[in-house]
Order: C-alpha cells, then sequence, then structure tokens
C-alpha cells in the first residue's frame, strides 16, 4: 500500500501508474504482499529522500496512529490533464488534516470563482408545481407537532357533546377476526419520501454559460481523485487518478470505503460478510475491524475510485457487443442498479459511467412484484433506449432468477443485459487507455427519475454544465473544506443524497459516511452514533431520522453532537418538518447540538438544489418563522396569525436561494404570472444548475422547464427561461425562501386549495400514534362528480377494536372540519403493513391511490361521508303546480307534437282462412281438431339429453282432456266454475289437465310445483296461490303428491289444511257423458296468477272471449300455421310463457317442440340444438334461459359448430319478458352466436304486463327492432330527449316488440290521467280484445280493479276504456313502415312505476343505478338497490373473498354519484344469491327491502354512509 511518504514524492507518471496498477493487483490477490513490496521498493528506491527529522517522524508516527483507528489508504496517480497542485501545498495540507484524515478521500479541481453570496432582488413569492412527494410519503417523514395536537385536541372538544348520528357500520363475524399479536410484524413506520432532498443559495443577475469554459477534465479528474469515504453495508472502495490525469488518480487512490453490515433489509439485497482484512502499514501489522453499536466497520482492500471507475468505463465500452458493433456507444443510457447499502459500488459505477461519457440512470433494484412502481421505471428505462443495467454481484445474486437461473424480464422493462460491475469481473484496460475527457458541456451527464403524482416515472436530465455548477454552488453555500466529514442518511441514487454524498463530496475531497436505510430501521441511532464517533462536520438527513433518533436515543448516555456545523434537512421544505428539527433540538441541545447548526433545504428533481439555509456562527440570529392562516393559504394568500388560533401553520425557513440563481414565484394554473407579495405561488428558478429536460418528452419539458414569467402587463421578466420547481411557497422578508407545500400534493376542493401534508398532520394528531403509525397515513384526492374529494388511507395497529376505529374515524372527520374547514369523502384504515411502499419504506401515493380506485385496497374499515362534502350536487327538482288539462292540450298542439297514441292492426280488417275463428271456446277447437286431423302432432317435449320423452297428437290430448274431466266429476266432485289448482312440472300432464278442467267446466290455475331442494321457501307460495285462488281441489303426480304431504312440507306449512288431491297418473278409463260448453264467452276461462317484481302476488281473470282474442292475435303476428313448428323454452305457469306453452298449438294448429328451461341447467346448449335439430324458424326463451346459453356457452361455440349446430334459420327470437328490454344481453347474445349463423336482427322482445299478458310481441313480418338513445338526465324529468349514441349520459333502450293486432296503446300521465306528447315519459295505457278483465282476489279491492281495469283520460278521448299497465314508457314515430305501408310506432319501455324512486323530487329506475353499480367492479355479480326513508340502499352481492367487501364501498357510492348524482345511503355487501329473484329472471326488490329491515340478509358488512 502506498504510504503517505509518497505524498511529497515528485514521482514521474509513469512511476504512479505502475504503483497504482501493483497495488491494485494486491488488493485482487494478483499478487503476494512479499511481491507486491520487493516490486515496489525496487520502483520508488530511486526517489526516496533522506531520512525524516524528529519532526517528520512525529507527523508520520501521529498519522499512523490516527489510522489504526480510521484505516484509509492513498494511491497516487497523474494528473487528468489539470492544472497542477503543487506538491508543497499538497505536503502542507496533509500534514494539517492528519489529525482527522478523510476515510474515503476525493479531492475535486479547484474552486471555481463565483460570485460572492448576495441575496438576488428576488421576485415575489410563487406556488410549486410539478413535485409533491415521489409517490410516496413526504410527509411520513413529519414528527408530530405538539402545537398542532393541541389544536386538533381543542377542535375535537368542541365535538365531544356530540352523539354519532349514524349507526356503526355492522361486519360478519368472520372479517372482525384480528390478527393475533405473535404472528404480527410491526410495519416499517418510516416514511422514505421519494423526495430525498433539497437545497438552497442566492443569486444575483442572470446565469450564464461561461462556467462552460470549466475544464471538464479538470472536474472529472480532480474529482477522482480527491477522496470521499463512503461507509456503509457494502464493500469499500477507494479511488485513484491517471495520466494527464493525475488528479483524478491521486483521489481515487485514496479512496476509502467503511462497511456497516446490517440485518438483512426488505427493501435491498445486501452482502453479508464481515472478515478482518489483514493490512500492511509501512510494516505488516494486522487490525482487526472496530466494532461501534449496530455497525462493523470493515475496509477492503479493492477501493480505489479512479482505477476502478476507469476499469468500468472500459469495460463498458469494448468489453460489451463486438467490436465493429459495441452494445454501448458515448452518449448512451445505461441503468444503475444498486441496492442502498452499497454507494461504493454505485460511486464507481456512476463515475465509470461518466468516463466513459455514457448517461447513468440510478433506479431503485426491482423487487419482483411487490415493488410498487417498478413497472414505471420500466417504461422510463424503455424510452430511455436503456439496455444495460450494471450492478453488483449481491444485488445480482439476490434479483429473482427463472428456473434456468436467467433474470427474468420485469413486467413493463426492456431486455436488459445484466453487468457486474466488481473489479474481479472486469478485464483490466490496457496501460495506454485513457478515457476521452471533455470540457464541461451541455451533453447530459445523468438522469435523475422523478415519480409523479398519478404515478408514472419521468427522467430528468443533468448537463455536465450544469452537475458542476451545482456542485460548486453546493460547496459555497454549504462551504464544504477538504477532509471534512459528511454523514450521509440520505438515498444516494437520486436527490440531496446524490448531490451531496457523491457528487460533490468528491469534488471537495470529502470523508462520506453512509447509512443505509436497512441500518437505520435496526439502528435508528446509528447516524448520530456515526457524527458521534467520526466528529463530522456535516449530517444529511429527513424528519423522518430525526423523530427516529428522538424516539430511541433514551439509552445513550455518551452523544456529543457539538462537532456539527451543518445538519442539512432535505425535507426541510415540508412544513411540518419544522415540528421535527424543533423537537430534536430540544432534545439534543443539552448533547451539544446548537440552534443554528441545523439547516432545511428545498429541493426538486427539475431545479435540483432550490434553497439551503447557509451554516452561520452567529447563535443569536433566530432561524425565520412565519405563522399562517391556513383559511388564508387554502385561498393562496399569505396571511400572518397567532399561534393561539387553532388553524395555523408555522413554517421555517428554508434559507436563500442558490448562489447564481434568480427566483419568482408564479400563480399555479394558467400564464405563469408573477404573484403579488401576499399570495403564495409556485417557485421557479432560473440558473446554470438545474435540470434541462424530461427526457424525450419535448412537450412536458417546455411547460416545466422553459417557463417565461410574465408581469400583470404581460411583459416577460427575464430573456433566461425558468423552471418550476414543483414548490408552493413564496419570497419572505430578508429574501428568505418560504415552501408551504407541493404541487403534487395540492388538492383543489371546491375551488379552495388544501395540502396533503397538512391533512395528514391533523389525522396524526388525534390520539397520536395510539392507533395508526405514524408514517402510514396516505392523504390524496379523487375526482368525483366534478371536483376533488379527500380520501385518507391509514394503517392500522393490530390491536385496535372495531368500535376503536370507529370512534377514531370520527374523530378525525370532525378535527379536519374544524380546522381545514373541508369534507373528507373517504376514510380507510387497512391492516399493518399492507399499503404500497417506496423502496425507502414511505408509502408509495399514486399506487395506493390506484388500488384504491381499482377497488383492490382491502380496508378492514371505511368511512364515506359523501353526505356532508359533496355540495355540489344539482338542486332537487321542484314539482310545479300543476297545469290543467286544456292547457296540456293546447300546448301540445302549439308545439306540433302529436299525443302519444298507436296501435297494431285491426283484427275485424284482417282476411284470413283461420277455422278456428267460427270458435268462441278452446274447448271447442281442441274437439274440432281432434275430428279433422286426429294424428296431427300438436306437442312434443324433450329431455335434458335432447330427446323426445313425451308428444301429443290432437286426439291424444282430446282423449285425455275427457278422462281427466271424468276424473274432477267423479272423484272430486266438482261443479262447474269450481277452481282447480293445476301443480305440475312443465310437460305434457300440464296441458292434458288444462284442457281437462275446461272439458268438466272447472276453472284452472296452473301453480309452479314445490322445488324439492328447497321446500322451505316454496311450497309456502304453493300454499298462498292455492287459498287465494279458492281452489276446491289441487291436481297433480303421483310425485309431487307425495312431496306435498311428506314430513319436510309438514315443517313448512299445515298439510292437513290442503284441498283434496287428485292424482293423475291413474286416470278412469271411461269418457264422460257430455263435454260442459260455456254459456257465454265472457266467463271465466282460467285465472293466471304471478307474483310480480314489486312482490306482490297478484291474480288475473281471463274470460274465454279474451283467451280466444289472445290466441289469434299471436297467431297472425307470427303467422302461426298447422305445418309450422315453434320451440318454447319457458316456464309454463304465467303471463305469455303459459299462453304458448299451452294454448296456441290447439288454436293454430302448429307443432310446438317443448323444453322445460330446467333442463338447461344440466345442458344449457339443449335449446339452441332442438332449434338446429328441427329447423325452427320461430323460437320464444326467457330473460334467464338467454344468460344461461351466453354464460355457459361462451367458450364452446366451436365445438357447437362442430357438431353441427346451425341457427341460420331462426327469424325470430323472442324474450319474453315484463320488463325494460335487457338491451347489454341481447346484443351479447346476439355476438356470441352471430358464428352459428343466427340474424341479430332475430332477436326481439314482447312486452305483457298483469292487464295485458302480451302487448307487443316481434312477429314475422313488421320492421326490424329499432333502439333509441335518450338522454338519462332528462328522463329523470319524465322528458324523453333523443341523443345520439355516445353521448354523455345516454341510455339506450330498444323497442319492446310491435304492438300486437287488436291492441291500441296510449301514453297518459299517471297522476293527471291526461294523455301525453311523444316527448314525454307516461304510463302506458292499453285497450284490447284479450285485457283481463279484472283481479281475482279474496279482498275484493274495487277502487283497484276500477282504476286499473276501467280507466278513461280526463280529456281527449273520455270514452274509450283502458287498461293501465304500471309501467312507464314512451311512443316514438319511426322512419320505418309497417306492413300496411304506414310509419310504424315503436313503444319504448322504460320501467315499472311501483319501482321507480323518487329521489331529490325526480324519478330513478333501479335498473340504471344497478347497471352503473355492477359495472364499478369485477367482484360485483348482481345489485339490487332500494329506498327506505329517503335515503338510497345498494345491496351488492359479491363473488370474491370477504376481504374485497369494504373495497366496494368506496366504489358504489363514487359511480352512483358520478352517473345519477345521488348520494347513497347505506352499502350493504351479501353473498351471491342473496338478491331474489323470480322465475322471469327479475329482481324482487321489495322482498329484499322486507329481507334488509328485518335483518334477515346475513351481508357481510353494511357501511352506512354520513
Amino acid at each position: 500500500m502506498a504510504d503517505r511518504s509518497l505524498e511529497g514524492m515528485a514521482l514521474p507518471l509513469e512511476v504512479r501508474a505502475r504503483l497504482a496498477e501493483l497495488e491494485l493487483e494486491l488488493s485482487e490477490g494478483d499478487i503476494t504482499q512479499k511481491g507486491y513490496e520487493k516490486k515496489r521498493s525496487k520502483l520508488i528506491g530511486a526517489y526516496l529522500p533522506q531520512p525524516p527529522t524528529a519532526n517528520g517522524a512525529a507527523v508520520v508516527r501521529c498519522r499512523l496512529q490516527h489510522s489504526e483507528g480510521a484505516p484509509r489508504r492513498m494511491l497516487q496517480a497523474g494528473n487528468i490533464g489539470v492544472c497542477d497542485i503543487r506538491d508543497a501545498a499538497v505536503r502542507e495540507r496533509a500534514a494539517s488534516t492528519a489529525g482527522n484524515r478523510p476515510l474515503f478521500y476525493f479531492r475535486f479541481g479547484v474552486d471555481q470563482a463565483l460570485p460572492p453570496e448576495r441575496r438576488a432582488p428576488v421576485t415575489p413569492s410563487s406556488a410549486s408545481r410539478y413535485h409533491r412527494r415521489r409517490s410516496s410519503g413526504s410527509r411520513d417523514e413529519r414528527y408530530r407537532s405538539d402545537v398542532h395536537t393541541e389544536a386538533v385536541q381543542a377542535a375535537l372538544a368542541k365535538h365531544k357533546e356530540r352523539k354519532m348520528a349514524v349507526p356503526m357500520p355492522s361486519k360478519r363475524r368472520s372479517l372482525v377476526v384480528q390478527t393475533s399479536m405473535d404472528a404480527y410484524t410491526p410495519p416499517d413506520t418510516s416514511s422514505g419520501s421519494e423526495d430525498e432532498g433539497s437545497v438552497q443559495g442566492d443569486s444575483q443577475g442572470t446565469p450564464t454559460s461561461s462556467q462552460g469554459s470549466i475544464n471538464m477534465e479538470h472536474w472529472i479528474s480532480q474529482a477522482i481523485h480527491g477522496s470521499t469515504t463512503s461507509t456503509t453495508s457494502s464493500s469499500s472502495t477507494q479511488s485513484g487518478g491517471s495520466g494527464a490525469a493525475h488528479r483524478l488518480a491521486d483521489v481515487m487512490a485514496q479512496t476509502h470505503l467503511e462497511n456497516h453490515s446490517a440485518p438483512p433489509d426488505v427493501t435491498t439485497y445486501t452482502s453479508e460478510h464481515s472478515i478482518q482484512v489483514e493490512r500492511p502499514q509501512g510494516s505488516t501489522t494486522s487490525r482487526t475491524a472496530p466494532k461501534y453499536g449496530n455497525a462493523e466497520l470493515m475496509e477492503t482492500g479493492d477501493g480505489k475510485l479512479w482505477t476502478r471507475s476507469m476499469k468500468v468505463a472500459y469495460n463498458i465500452l469494448h468489453k460489451l457487443g463486438t467490436k465493429q458493433e459495441p452494445m454501448v456507444r458515448p452518449g448512451d443510457r445505461v441503468a444503475l442498479v444498486f441496492p442502498n447499502n452499497d454507494p461504493a459500488a454505485s460511486m464507481v459505477a456512476f463515475y465509470g459511467c461518466l468516463l466513459a461519457e455514457v448517461v447513468p440512470v440510478p433506479i431503485e433494484v426491482p423487487l419482483t412484484r411487490k415493488d410498487a412502481g417498478s413497472q414505471q421505471i420500466g417504461f422510463l428505462l424503455g424510452s430511455c433506449g436503456v439496455t444495460v443495467a450494471l450492478t453488483s454481484d449481491a444485488c445480482h445474486k439476490g434479483l429473482p432468477k427463472s428456473p434456468t437461473g436467467e433474470i427474468p424480464q420485469f413486467k413493463g422493462w426492456p431486455k436488459l443485459l445484466w453487468f457486474v460491475t466488481e473489479s474481479k469481473h472486469l478485464s483490466k484496460p490496457p496501460r495506454d487507455w485513457f478515457p476521452h475527457i471533455k470540457d464541461a458541456n451541455n451533453d447530459t451527464a445523468y438522469i435523475e427519475y422523478k415519480t409523479c403524482k398519478d404515478g408514472s416515472v419521468l427522467g430528468v436530465t443533468v448537463t455536465r454544465i450544469a452537475l458542476l455548477t451545482h456542485c460548486q454552488a453546493l460547496t459555497q453555500a454549504c462551504g464544504y473544506t477538504e477532509a471534512e466529514t459528511i454523514v450521509n442518511v440520505l438515498d444516494f441514487k437520486k436527490d440531496v443524497g446524490l448531490w451531496h454524498g457523491i457528487l460533490t463530496s468528491v469534488m471537495n475531497m470529502m470523508h462520506v459516511i453512509s447509512i443505509p436505510y436497512s441500518l437505520m430501521k435496526v439502528n435508528p441511532l446509528s447516524w448520530i452514533q456515526k457524527v458521534c464517533q467520526y466528529k463530522a462536520k456535516v449530517a444529511c438527513v429527513k424528519s423522518r431520522d430525526m423523530h427516529w433518533a428522538l424516539v430511541a436515543h433514551r439509552d445513550q448516555r455518551d452523544i456529543n453532537l457539538s462537532s456539527l456545523r451543518m445538519l442539512i434537512v432535505a425535507d426541510g421544505a415540508n412544513p411540518w418538518s419544522i415540528s421535527s428539527c424543533d423537537a430534536f433540538l430540544n432534545v439534543f441541545q443539552s448533547k451539544g447540538l446548537r440552534q443554528e447548526v441545523i439547516c432545511p433545504c428545498a429541493s426538486s428533481p427539475e431545479a435540483l438544489t432550490v434553497a439551503i439555509r447557509r451554516p452561520t456562527d452567529d447563535s443569536n440570529q433566530p432561524p425565520g418563522r412565519g405563522v399562517l392562516s391556513m383559511h388564508g393559504l387554502t385561498y393562496g394568500v399569505i396571511r400572518v396569525d397567532s399561534e393561539e388560533k387553532l388553524s395555523v401553520l408555522t413554517v421555517q425557513d428554508v434559507g436563500l436561494v442558490m448562489p447564481g440563481a434568480i427566483m419568482c414565484s408564479v400563480k399555479p394554473d394558467g400564464v405563469p404570472q408573477l404573484c403579488r407579495t401576499d399570495e403564495v405561488g409556485e417557485l421557479c428558478m432560473c440558473a446554470v444548475a438545474t435540470g434541462t429536460s424530461y427526457y424525450g418528452l419535448s412537450g412536458m419539458t417546455k411547460n416545466t422547464f422553459e417557463v417565461f414569467p410574465v408581469t400583470s402587463s404581460g411583459a416577460p421578466v427575464s430573456e433566461y427561461p425558468f423552471v418550476r420547481t414543483g414548490l408552493l411557497g413564496f419570497v419572505g422578508p430578508g429574501g428568505l425562501v418560504f415552501v408551504v407545500g407541493k404541487m403534487d400534493g395540492l388538492m383543489v376542493v371546491s375551488g379552495r386549495r388544501h395540502n396533503a401534508d397538512d391533512i395528514v398532520a391533523t389525522a396524526l394528531a388525534v390520539e397520536p400514534m395510539k392507533f395508526v403509525y405514524r408514517g402510514r397515513i396516505a392523504v390524496f384526492s379523487v375526482t368525483v362528480l366534478h371536483d376533488e374529494r379527500i380520501v385518507i388511507v391509514a394503517e392500522q395497529r393490530p390491536d385496535s377494536t372495531e368500535e376503536d376505529s370507529f370512534q377514531w374515524m370520527s374523530r378525525v372527520l370532525q378535527a379536519i372540519d374544524s380546522i381545514h374547514q373541508v369534507g373528507v369523502y373517504c376514510l380507510a384504515l387497512v391492516p399493518a403493513n399492507t399499503l404500497p411502499k417506496t423502496p425507502l419504506g414511505g408509502i408509495h401515493l399514486s399506487e395506493t391511490k390506484q388500488l384504491f380506485l381499482e377497488g383492490s385496497l382491502h380496508p378492514c374499515n371505511v368511512l364515506m361521508c359523501p353526505h356532508t362534502c359533496v355540495t355540489n350536487l344539482p338542486k332537487p327538482r321542484q314539482k310545479q303546480p300543476e297545469i290543467g288539462p286544456a292547457s296540456v292540450m293546447v300546448g301540445n298542439l302549439v308545439s306540433g307534437k302529436r299525443i302519444a297514441q298507436a296501435s297494431g292492426r285491426d283484427l275485424g280488417q284482417i282476411e284470413d282462412n283461420d277455422q278456428a275463428r267460427k270458435f268462441l271456446f278452446l274447448s271447442e277447437v281442441l274437439q274440432w281438431r281432434a275430428q279433422t286431423t286426429p294424428d296431427h302432432v300438436l306437442y312434443t317435449l324433450l329431455n335434458c339429453r335432447g330427446t323426445i320423452a313425451n308428444s301429443l297428437t290432437c286426439v291424444q290430448l282430446h282423449k285425455r282432456a275427457e278422462k281427466i274431466a271424468v276424473m274432477l266429476m267423479e272423484r272430486g266432485h266438482l261443479q262447474d266454475g269450481d277452481h282447480v289448482a293445476l301443480v305440475y312440472p312443465p310437460g305434457i300432464d300440464l296441458i292434458a289437465a288444462f284442457y281437462g278442467c275446461l272439458y268438466a267446466g272447472c276453472v284452472p290455475i296452473t301453480v309452479r310445483p314445490p322445488h324439492p331442494q328447497n321446500i322451505a321457501t316454496t311450497l309456502p307460495t304453493v300454499k298462498m296461490i292455492v287459498e287465494v285462488s279458492r281452489s276446491a281441489c289441487l291436481m297433480t303426480t303421483q310425485l309431487i303428491c307425495k312431496l306435498l304431504r311428506s314430513r319436510e312440507a309438514a315443517a313448512a306449512v299445515d298439510v292437513r289444511a290442503w284441498p283434496p288431491i287428485l292424482d293423475t297418473d291413474d286416470l278412469p278409463k271411461k269418457r264422460p257423458a257430455q263435454i260442459y260448453k260455456p254459456s257465454n264467452p265472457d266467463t271465466l276461462a282460467y285465472l293466471d296468477f304471478s307474483v310480480s317484481t314489486t312482490g306482490m302476488l297478484a291474480g288475473v281473470k281471463m274470460s274465454h272471449a279474451a283467451t280466444s282474442a289472445f290466441c289469434r292475435s299471436i297467431k297472425l303476428q307470427c303467422e302461426l300455421y298447422p305445418s309450422r313448428e315453434v320451440a318454447i323454452c319457458l316456464d309454463p305457469y304465467c303471463g305469455l310463457g303459459f299462453v304458448l306453452w299451452c294454448l296456441c298449438s290447439v288454436y293454430s294448429g302448429h307443432q310446438s317442440i317443448l323444453i322445460p328451461p330446467a333442463e338447461l341447467e344440466t345442458n344449457p346448449a339443449l335449446w339452441l340444438l332442438a332449434v338446429s335439430q328441427y329447423k325452427v324458424r320461430d323460437t320464444f326463451c326467457s330473460y334467464s334461459v338467454m344468460e344461461l346459453c351466453t354464460k355457459g356457452l361462451g367458450s364452446q361455440t366451436e365445438s357447437l359448430k362442430a357438431r353441427g349446430l346451425d341457427l341460420s334459420r331462426v327469424r325470430t327470437c323472442v324474450v319474453v319478458a315484463e320488463e325494460r328490454p335487457r338491451i347489454a344481453l341481447t346484443q351479447s347474445f346476439s355476438k356470441l352466436f352471430k358464428d352459428l349463423g343466427l340474424h341479430p336482427r332475430a332477436v326481439s322482445t314482447s312486452f305483457g304486463c298483469r292487464v295485458n299478458l302480451a302487448i307487443c310481441l316481434q312477429g314475422t313480418s313488421g320492421p326490424d327492432p329499432t333502439t333509441v338513445y335518450v338522454d338519462m338526465r332528462a328522463l329523470r324529468h319524465d322528458r324523453v330527449r333523443l341523443v345520439e349514441r355516445g353521448s354523455p349520459h345516454s341510455l339506450p333502450l330498444m323497442e319492446s316488440g310491435k304492438i300486437l293486432p287488436g291492441v291500441r296503446i296510449i301514453i297518459a300521465n299517471p297522476e293527471t290521467k291526461g294523455p301525453l306528447g311523444d316527448s314525454h315519459l307516461g304510463e302506458i295505457w292499453v285497450h284490447s280484445a284479450h285485457n283481463a278483465s279484472g283481479y281475482f282476489t279474496i279482498y275484493g279491492d274495487e277502487s283497484l280493479q276500477s282504476d286499473h281495469f276501467n280507466s278513461r283520460l280526463s280529456f281527449g278521448d273520455t270514452q274509450t276504456v283502458w287498461a293501465r299497465t304500471g309501467y312507464l314508457g314512451f311512443l316514438r314515430r319511426t322512419e320505418l313502415t309497417d306492413a300496411n305501408g304506414e310509419r310504424h310506432d315503436a313503444l319504448y319501455v322504460v320501467g315499472a312505476l311501483d319501482e321507480a324512486m323518487e329521489l331529490r323530487g325526480m324519478r330513478y329506475h333501479p335498473i340504471d343505478i344497478e347497471t352503473s353499480v355492477i359495472r364499478a367492479h369485477k367482484s360485483v355479480t348482481e345489485c339490487a338497490v332500494f329506498t327506505w326513508t329517503n335515503l338510497l340502499v345498494v345491496v351488492v352481492e359479491l363473488d370474491g373473498s370477504e376481504q374485497e367487501a369494504l373495497d366496494l364501498v368506496p366504489l358504489v357510492t363514487n359511480v352512483v354519484l358520478e352517473e345519477h348524482y345521488l348520494v347513497v345511503g347505506v352499502v350493504v355487501v351479501v353473498d351471491i344469491g342473496v338478491i331474489p329473484i323470480n322465475s322471469r329472471g327479475e329482481k324482487q326488490r321489495m322482498h329484499l327491502r322486507d329481507g334488509f329491515l328485518a335483518d334477515q340478509l346475513d351481508p357481510i358488512y353494511v357501511a352506512y354512509n354520513m
């Protein structure tokens, strides 16, 4: 090892170079100690001076003794073509600093002549954009302010007496289970904000590029020559220099690193080595590595920064790719991937890149999938064209590997070649190779990454001249001198850590002790211990580190901080850092810390160091403070307040502007206009030492790096461009810079600006740290309903109870409301250690926000307050006093609107050879068919395999009906007019029993049989229908007969109360004496019972005349005749389903292929295969069947095609429904089966209701069904406004089929009963021969009867009797023509009147809100909404783990607010299948409401929004 005596020797250049090589060979084990000494003495023998005098000996001895404790090594090498540094000066300096020699010692060229510090004529204050925090918690580093806590407690005291008006959310037990304390690791309460630093100086005049003359060669050589010692958990390095580059070598030669090996760190890969290294020291003396605290001091012998950097530079340029095609050329970008505990290797790689003239891009080590933001870093690397990543051996080993041992490509990352920079892996450069070193110029020196508010990562380019100027400005501002010791706790890859710890330290040959984050987590006092141990002059820390030291210092006796002349607080720009500084000073003042030592600074990736408080010797000069009104700040103005007030913000100055820079403050939005002196604006800086651009983003660069501030008159302030710093603040008295927040942390709520950091501080001051972890709290805003809404997410301690959480959340809301006068939209608590972290342990803010918005945050407690903080809802609609009918009529005439009425074809005018018309009764039609076409097959029933299970010809049906009639009369002793309940599964028996009843003169009622697996819930409905219909007898099969009398049935209902039960499996052989013929066509033919969507059981009376008219209408619309085949996949118990299944075939003579819907559960393709096999042209199904096919066959279309499924013959596929057409379902069904030949025009819907079982049905000859888009907002006001597809708030509505022949429709106002124009939404009224004749009810509610079945218009045509459907809809005349040549009127059904919700004076349809909610999150499978005491209740079914339940609460609230302007009152999360659905696939919302009010839903979670 080169000893000190070489320093003063005038060795020739080649001897120095050879010595450097020898040293390297020894350190890398290429030569023995003995060989080294032999060669070395041979080399320098000729130049050795005479034996030293006594004085000289003392100096050497002193040095040697000192170096026992702090070993270091120097390596001489030539000057890199820089002005000579005289030997005498070197000797003198060596002697003067012998006692406190740096461990890692880099000399960095001449000091540049910079103007003396003068305060710039600083322009008015400004607001900051760009950099609130790199998505992380820059707020996390904050120490709790006692002043603020008192304010918060005072604010809360006001609310003490108030009781919470909102019930506590309820959770299912499984969700409340606490994590056991044993299994629990406390989260990292640190905060590594991404804004790692900040600095400041003072300026005069405009910056010029005169500094361009500074010789870059001079700079690098000196840099690398001087030496800086990095002390970290990593191998230590030394530095040296070369050739004309003599100085650089010097520096690097003396470089020396210490290693504090710390326990493994979750955020970095460490190489754990604790070794003792033997070192020659003049004579060979061996020493052990001294230990201190938790850190172990280590020396390794391979640390010459210069030679190692040279080696790296040579290998990058010459050993990657081929000679003809090198992979990396000068100017290319290269990634530096080093863990935070290896600054030495990182430094070598960084300077190696500078020497090779490639551009280093230092980034974090990718931590597989857990690393929030790693993907965005990958995008940055891709955009920079990075193909090579330099890394250390230990880091390389720690990266995730594929089974083949290769490093996989990380998500979003370009393909990289990983290159390890350890010396043993590199080849030596030839002796004649030297890096090409130019003057400092405008080439990019390095790229620093910066994470934006939205999580995207940008690369800020810093030129070589800016780098050099910045180092010089920092040297001047901080008064750095050679050989000072600096302790750096910050991330050395970027920001303050990089600028001070890697760059400026080398320039000034300082000794740097780097404390990695992993060590800080284990020993939070390590930095203070190092300051004491090495009598460090400077320390670079964040508020977090000061806070940690406060918490941990109690056991330490021997702390002495009197050596510190400067404690740089990197996040001093955070307004809340002042409390950390004050608290730290209070505690450590007794341990030698002086007030004037604390130097907060402000920095940003774009402007580098913005301002820094200068170290001063005058302890009487107190730092600048401002007590500002928080209320004033929200309006962007500075109002000085008193500290007694609750809502004040105390800010400290961050010193003066940097040397050579000008600062001004501009309005944060719009034109960069200068702020007035009492306004807060974004600080902008004009200097050489700033970033130059965002790499590859010219537009954003222009907006940030090329800003020309203007005065109020519009005149530019300067001809030079300014850079936006992203900091909000102002320039105060004496040119002191004050920062009150960051642009990235700005939330503009209702026109007022709030800073996320301020909100965090208030939240933390509520029972500080008793309940949530300090530094593990995130505040951000989300845009909902045209305004920003504040969201707070915090990690809660594992031992908090449900009640504690709710209590704490309520208090936080009250505190923020009192102090900031702003409402919090959502407050979420997550389990400890679950929020995404940045590499240095802070919260990754944009990632947290992303998780919140996509519903993947999995909170354990959520409190939403939309009622209190959403104040920009549109005004509720005021109902106007009623307008008289006459004026409505006149109004419609004047505006040229037609009255909304339409009709199907006139039955009387249709000429057809319908033989069945001559019969008045269906029983007669069946007898006629049995005589004329006895063997014609009317019905074919398919089983689940698609084979024929049963079939009926005309004569078989007639004979079977006769036997049943005999049975009813003889065994049942029934009279004509008695009611008979038919409880059959879908099939042939049901049809035969129906006609048997008609033959016997009885009135049949079809009833769905109870489900064998679910008797308890299905049997009571059967019993109710049997009782309400007053059935004298019950007919069924033997199997169901046993079920009705079973023990399970007895548990559900009183089985003794059943009427007589007849089993039709055992029929009598004889025929009836005569078949009953009704005396009057208006007598009752059958009763149709159904449960409506509102949960009402309603039976309607169908007369013989209505039944025949109904069948005739359908026959004409669908062109049915005996040679046709129709496939029916419907439940045959009520409405159109029953009519198509049982009646139409007998009337029209066509063959019905019957497919029971239940069979599709075992074979979803059954219906479509039957349609294909029988070449059916017309088919009918329900929505539930269509949904089952869409979901069940989605992936099987290819295999179905291979099986020969062909739907090209289908002319009409009608969905039978009593609701608004489900357009999304019909469209996806059409698209899915388009490849199998299904024509999209074939799919249509029908519409029926209780008063008229089928009003519309598509049929065969009419025009295709049309779709219109209406404005949903107008619809809420009962107006119909057509808009273009894709318009905002547009709602697609599909026509519900063509109006049936013989049906007339009018749209009437449900309140006034007056007719409406076609631009209004109103109730659909219908007049037709097949209207039902009334409700069948045991209560005999006559008023309802007359209102629903016998209504008349209040004006206009007051003679016609109409039936009210109870559905809202509208009519539109289309451009299409009907079969009769007239323009076609289309009916659009919007929803049931009973289900429509009146909220805020407007009419909402549940299906619209439900559709929005189902779209909100992938785990929501179904949704239903209803109102409860003016609150909107949303019930969602969760398909996922119960942990996801709380994610849905904010998403549901957001989407309903955004799309419907409604505040959700209660969100209920339930299991799949809880929302009741009837046989037609319609939701039973009123049943659900009753279940909710009776607390029968067993919800996973109920959230009551405040």
